[in-house]
């Protein structure tokens, strides 16, 4: 043996040789950016008036229907009543009433005949019909009773058929002294 070391070579040996590495993935596709939104347009002047017509119609139409309730509420009425008597060529009729004969002009005369009741200034305010009818010695009498006729005037003009208007103080009306007579 000789006295001599052995001389290690200057370099480690070398590890095994990694094995190559795989290959990469393809890339994915690159997804193009979304377009952008385009800004809004303004209103055309004529389009932003429309709009805004029929935003305040509308508001105006909710505010007019929740208030429609509210307030003083309608008017006090009353019932008009009384009775209305033909005097001349009545006759009794088939249902045990009565009304005018038709060859005495006053075949317009009978129950369900119209009565309109006019306030102070000659405007109509209610309407009615004569009501039921009994006849006694040659005379036809009627019932009349007109509702919902409004409180408030000063007077009070009450017509039958088209045969003129007989006026009525407003205590009589709403105390129910209505009476007239034709014939």
């Amino acid at each position: 043996m000789t006295g001599e070391t052995p001389t290690h070579p200057d370099t480690a040996p070398s590890a095994p040789e990694a094995p190559p590495a795989p290959p990469a993935p393809p890339a994915a596709p690159e997804i193009p950016p979304m377009p952008a939104t385009p800004p809004r347009k303004p209103f055309r002047p004529l389009t932003a008036g429309l709009v805004g017509v029929a935003v305040g119609a509308g508001i105006m139409g909710c505010i007019w229907a929740v208030t429609a309730g509210i307030g003083p509420g309608s008017p006090a009425t009353f019932t008009l009543e009384g009775a209305f008597e033909l005097t001349d060529d009545a006759t009794m009729n088939d249902n045990g009433g009565c009304g005018g004969r038709y060859d005495g002009g006053y075949d317009d005369i009978a129950e369900g005949t119209s009565v309109t009741v006019y306030g102070a200034s000659d405007v109509v305010i209610a309407t009615g019909v004569l009501g039921d009818s009994a006849y006694v010695s040659g005379t036809c009498t009627f019932e009349v009773a007109v509702e919902d006729v409004p409180e408030g005037e000063k007077f009070y003009k009450v017509e039958v058929s088209h045969r003129g208007t007989v006026q009525l103080t407003a205590e009589e009306a709403e105390n129910g002294e209505f009476s007239a007579s034709l014939g």
